[in-house]
């Protein structure tokens, strides 16, 4: 049992690090070949790990070297626009000035509810409002609303909201962020100061607290919702 636990660990261990250095994407922005080199690395993790009549280091081995792999192909499609073509492909125009283009439709072997349903699930229902939907080469679908079809956007009414920001996380769960309160020019001695202008006396009462870039302070106690 002692065995089956350290092999899990070791696999474990290998595989989350190899998959942290391949880099942060979700399933549906994934390269065909990045979900392929995924699928058969957790399906050569599950051998050793089920059998332990199998060395670690041939679970191991393959793994390694299709993690070399996908970093190979990744670097070549990052310095080679024709390679880049070839490994992951072009993207699809399916929409174009609000007409479907039925022949790329039947190439891709992609039907109209199909698009529909990707419409929808941004928020278009008519066609004629699209000005190019285009499939990217992660199957996403991405969508060029026609320009009287937009949001209307501030600079549509030529107005000029102030800077907003990102707001700058001070405390979570009672934990204070010393150096994001360096960032923000504040000290540990002006946070208290301001949530005991509310009456929380214990750091340990702030679920979440964040500064604005107007430096207004946003608190929330482990039962209650205050702002500042």
């Amino acid at each position: 049992m002692i065995l089956v636990i350290i092999r899990t660990i070791i696999l474990f261990t290998t595989i989350v690090v190899f998959l942290r250095i391949m880099g942060k994407r979700q399933i549906g922005q994934l390269q065909p070949y990045e979900l392929v080199v995924i699928i058969m690395i957790s399906e050569l993790a599950a051998i050793p790990m089920q059998n332990t009549g199998v060395p670690i280091i041939s679970g191991l081995i393959p793994i390694f070297v299709l993690f070399t792999a996908e970093v190979f192909l990744s670097y070549m499609t990052l310095k080679s626009e024709k390679a880049r073509g070839i490994i992951c492909g072009h993207p699809s125009i399916l929409i174009e000035r609000s007409v479907i283009v039925e022949s790329e439709l039947r190439r891709i072997r992609y039907n109209i509810n199909d698009l529909l349903e990707q419409l929808r699930e941004k928020n278009v229902t008519n066609v004629a409002d699209v000005e190019y939907a285009i499939l990217e080469t992660s199957g996403q679908l991405s969508v060029i609303l026609k320009s009287n079809k937009r949001p209307v956007q501030p600079a549509d009414l030529n107005i000029a909201p102030a800077y907003e920001g990102l707001p700058i996380t001070l405390v979570i769960d009672g934990y204070v962020f010393t150096e994001n309160l360096q960032k923000a020019n504040k000290d540990i001695n002006w946070l208290l100061l301001e949530l005991n202008k509310s009456g929380i006396n214990n750091m340990q009462e702030v679920l979440f607290a964040t500064l604005n870039s107007q430096g207004e302070l946003y608190y929330q106690t482990k039962s209650s919702v205050n702002s500042n």
